[in-house]
């Protein structure tokens, strides 16, 4: 089990921590898709995983909700950066558009999630999800609710 008091990191140091540490013993979304988190700056995010098949939808390609999944957790974790510590965030909205199928054979999808708007009360941020290629499978927009401790 992790020693280190989460909740006394600002979102970044956080987000840093995960991308550094990898923690095993925190069960999480990422972990369970294999996530990476490969870039971590201050409302940027950086998140990769690579396909397999218990990914696939009916057609045997990537369900879109990997997709959105990945783009949920870049946006949000970008968000997330801006954040101090002890000060939270939730999904609002979420607005994606696919574009291309992945595939379940390894392929590496990377999404990038970029903080356009950093309130108090909400944060916006738009997304995208590429493959090795650079081609675009999914762009997305996200509104976050700031969750402040004090109400």
């Amino acid at each position: 089990m992790t020693t280190t008091d989460l909740t006394t990191l600002s979102g970044l140091d956080l987000m840093r921590w995960v991308q550094s540490e990898r923690p095993a013993d925190i069960p999480s979304i990422g972990r369970l898709l294999g996530m990476r988190f490969d870039e971590v700056d201050p409302g940027r995010v950086v998140v990769s995983l690579d396909t397999r098949p218990d990914f696939a939808n009916p057609l045997g390609t990537v369900h879109g909700g990997i997709a959105a999944t990945l783009l949920d957790s870049a946006m949000g974790c970008a968000v997330h950066t801006t954040l101090p510590a002890g000060v939270g965030y939730t999904t609002l909205e979420l607005k994606v558009n696919y574009i291309r199928a992945a595939r379940t054979d390894g392929q590496t999808l990377i999404a990038e999630g970029t903080v356009l708007h950093a309130g108090r009360r909400t944060a916006t941020a738009e997304g995208k999800v590429l493959d090795e290629q650079g081609k675009l499978l999914a762009h997305a927009t996200t509104t976050c609710m700031i969750l402040h401790a004090d109400g």
